[in-house]
């Protein structure tokens, strides 16, 4: 009771900035109907609630049982079996990321079922199944993570070249989208697990990140190799303010309740299967170890269901309000700067966020500090929502002008950056893109693009998230830096 209290103090302090912020400006700039700030605000105390229990339940569920996985894999001498296995567990978690089905789910609704949903979740997950399976097989065979990821993203940029605008903003975005709630902590506690059996402390520090940065970029694959076969240069997105705003208190709620309930078992099913299966053939706890771990699984499938109909029922609909207000006004410098301080504020909120930040002081022993990583990611990502806004206001400016510079700074500070900042940094860029950037800011970004007459929905607004996956790559590895420089002074 006592961690459960201190989770929902820590997540009261997060999400508190985010609806503050969304209340002035019902009051200033953006009034709002009174039954959708309502909603908002009964969506804020369901998000409040739910992650709190999320939170407890990964910690004495998801987290424990990615740990076993970790040790499992090492302990096998089948590098087949430690493919077939990391491909499984990348494919069953992904397709049913509930992050994940709220952008694919967006993408069919924009583009009118051009683009179903059922493709993107395929075609992403088989991408993130590939690449966990080979991440793995790295921390195996200790091969440096500078070069997989530097030979990945050399793939990504030769098929960028072939692909369409708004197909690359998607790849990009559901990069972010597959590092939600549930795949994130499993992820972390699989690559802890596997690098904690490694006899050399510095190897096992540094392969103990990354592993979720590496999924991630399979998403990316995944969408851009499905562009070869799915064209889309002529569709052409669509975003209904009027329906946003409609709708009762109680029924959207009612509503979202049913079909999440059951989106969030289906997301939690196959890994309770296979943490069964491995208990009959791997792992053999004992009854009391196997029943908490399974009373954290029903913890975690509460606290998402909880979750996400707060930020669906509550926190969507007033994003594309907020957005599409704010874009109205003639001075486009009120949007971005707004989109900064959302930013800025909205990392906070992740709940995969507290988890990673947690790991690195818990992995380094102190030496990274959780706040310092806190405040680059919160400069980081609020630089990523305010150019995502410049962006969507000024039509020049295209996806590729941020993304190309960005990850060329981020892949060359690859070479003098301390190897665990590496890992970081990738998973930081997983990580804060989750389930508030997938649904809140992703909305701000489609009511802003939707206001503006001469903003293409499909191009400018998707690629907000990639933005968010790309900034704290540089911040991090940046911090990284710093310490370096301060450790060889010393």
């Amino acid at each position: 009771m006592n961690v459960l209290i201190h989770k929902l103090k820590e997540v009261v302090s997060a999400v508190a900035p985010v609806a503050i912020l969304v209340i002035i400006l019902n009051f200033t700039l953006v009034p709002v109907e009174t039954t959708l700030l309502l909603r908002f605000i009964l969506g804020a105390s369901a998000i409040i609630i739910g992650m709190s229990i999320l939170l407890f339940g990964i910690e004495i569920g998801i987290l424990p049982f990615g740990n076993l996985m970790g040790s499992s894999f090492l302990k096998s001498n089948s590098l087949r079996y430690i493919v077939i296995i990391g491909f499984l567990m990348g494919f069953f978690v992904n397709i049913a990321e509930p992050d994940l089905q709220v952008l694919a789910r967006q993408v069919s609704s924009v583009t009118g079922g051009f683009i179903p949903m059922f493709v993107i979740l395929v075609a992403v997950s088989i991408g993130t199944g590939v690449m966990l399976a080979l991440g793995v097989t790295r921390i195996v065979k200790s091969v440096p993570l500078s070069i997989l990821f530097a030979a990945t993203y050399g793939v990504i940029f030769i098929l960028a070249v072939f692909s369409s605008s708004d197909m690359l903003a998607i790849g990009f975005d559901a990069s972010g989208a597959t590092t939600g709630a549930l795949t994130v902590p499993l992820v972390l506690a699989l690559s802890a697990g596997a690098a904690a059996l490694k006899k050399d402390r510095k190897s096992s520090e540094e392969d103990s990140f990354g592993l979720v940065g590496v999924m991630s970029t399979g998403a990316i694959l995944g969408v851009l190799i499905l562009n070869i076969f799915v064209k889309t240069d002529n569709v052409t997105g669509v975003l209904e303010i009027s329906e946003v705003a409609s709708g009762s208190l109680l029924r959207s709620f009612i509503n979202k309740i049913e079909h999440l309930s059951a989106e969030s078992f289906v997301a939690l099913l196959p890994v309770v299967l296979i943490f069964i299966v491995f208990q009959k053939i791997n792992f053999h706890l004992h009854i009391k170890q196997f029943s908490r771990i399974l009373l954290g699984f029903l913890y975690t499938y509460i606290g998402l269901v909880l979750f996400l109909v707060g930020v669906n029922a509550g926190f969507m609909d007033v994003g594309n309000l907020i957005g599409y207000g704010l874009a109205t006004y003639d001075n486009k410098m009120i949007l971005i700067g707004l989109g900064f301080l959302l930013g800025m504020l909205v990392i906070l909120t992740e709940p995969a966020v507290y988890i990673l930040t947690h790991q690195i002081e818990d992995v380094t022993s102190g030496y990274i500090k959780r706040k310092t990583v806190l405040v680059s990611l919160s400069i980081g990502v609020a630089f990523a929502v305010g150019l995502s806004m410049l962006r969507i206001a000024v039509p020049w400016i295209q996806l590729w002008h941020y993304l190309l510079p960005g990850y060329i700074i981020a892949i060359t500070l690859m070479f003098f950056v301390p190897p665990i900042f590496i890992g970081i940094a990738f998973d930081s860029g997983g990580v804060a893109s989750g389930p508030m950037t997938a649904t809140f800011v992703l909305a701000f970004a489609q009511g802003a693009s939707q206001a503006i007459e001469y903003s293409n929905l499909m191009t400018d607004s998707f690629g907000v998230i990639a933005m968010v996956a790309t900034t704290p790559l540089i911040a991090l590895q940046v911090l990284g830096l710093i310490y370096k420089l301060k450790s060889q002074k010393k």
